[in-house]
């Protein structure tokens, strides 16, 4: 390169994935449905890639010896992180709590749960859910709210079904979560009749209900302004294995 050459620009970043449907309906209603349609192309801009490798943790999971109905039906892992403008960093493995305020079921202790494996942790399916539930939050969250750094929680669900005993995707019933944003994303269903979602307003009257049918169809919820439930799942064969595997995701401040 001579002396008077100018250097190459950098390349541009790749621009933010509009989210008009997404948020519109999330600003208004206080919550949104998303086919995997839509909401895969905003996933891809924030790198999604190998979900095949993501979804097959599911087949990792833990029982979950803490329901207080007895229920031997839900397996599931939890992973917390920090996210922020800077980055996304894994905190340190901790207990999950909710206060019996938002559920009354199994709330009041702290719940040790098996840890989301580290490549899950850090996988790049992983990190582009966080990085547009990081945008939603940011972008529906009046300034002065914005915290410098949400506090994420993950928690990889599977939801078995049998004959004898049917499995509850929300045990507690109609709720709350006690954060500010909940991502209900879904990863499989295999076998499974039911597992309607309703959304209710702050006086419990439905507002909306939906099934989460197709990998990557997805609910996002302002938890401050709507209570969401899930319907009973049920085998179709008894005779197979039956499940429901979902992501959570859910942000609030420190």
């Amino acid at each position: 390169m001579s002396e008077d050459s100018t250097p190459p620009l950098p390349a541009p970043e790749p621009p933010l994935p509009e989210l008009p449907p997404l948020e519109e309906h999330l600003r208004t209603e206080g919550f949104s449905f998303l086919r995997a349609a839509d909401i895969r192309p905003m996933l891809a801009s924030y790198g999604l890639a190998d979900w095949e490798g993501f979804t097959a943790s599911w087949n990792r999971l833990g029982l979950d010896r803490y329901m207080a109905d007895g229920g031997r039906y839900r397996r599931r892992r939890h992973a917390t992180f920090a996210v922020s403008a800077e980055g996304i960093e894994r905190k340190k493995h901790q207990p999950h709590y909710q206060s019996r305020d938002y559920n009354e079921l199994n709330g009041g202790i702290e719940r040790w749960f098996r840890p989301v494996e580290d490549a899950i942790g850090a996988h790049p399916a992983l990190m582009a859910i966080l990085r547009l539930m990081q945008r939603v939050a940011t972008d529906l969250t009046a300034p002065a709210g914005q915290p410098d750094i949400w506090h994420a929680e993950i928690h990889q669900f599977r939801i078995e079904a049998r004959p004898d005993e049917p499995g509850e995707p929300t045990p507690e019933g109609l709720h709350r979560d006690g954060v500010d944003w909940v991502l209900v994303l879904m990863v499989r269903r295999e076998n499974v009749a039911s597992g309607e979602t309703s959304i209710h307003d702050l006086h419990r009257r439905e507002i909306g209900h939906f099934m989460l049918a197709e990998p990557l169809d997805a609910a996002l919820v302002d938890d401050n302004r709507v209570y969401h439930g899930v319907t009973a799942v049920r085998p179709i064969d008894p005779a197979q294995p039956a499940y429901r595997d979902v992501l959570v995701v859910t942000f609030r401040h420190q």
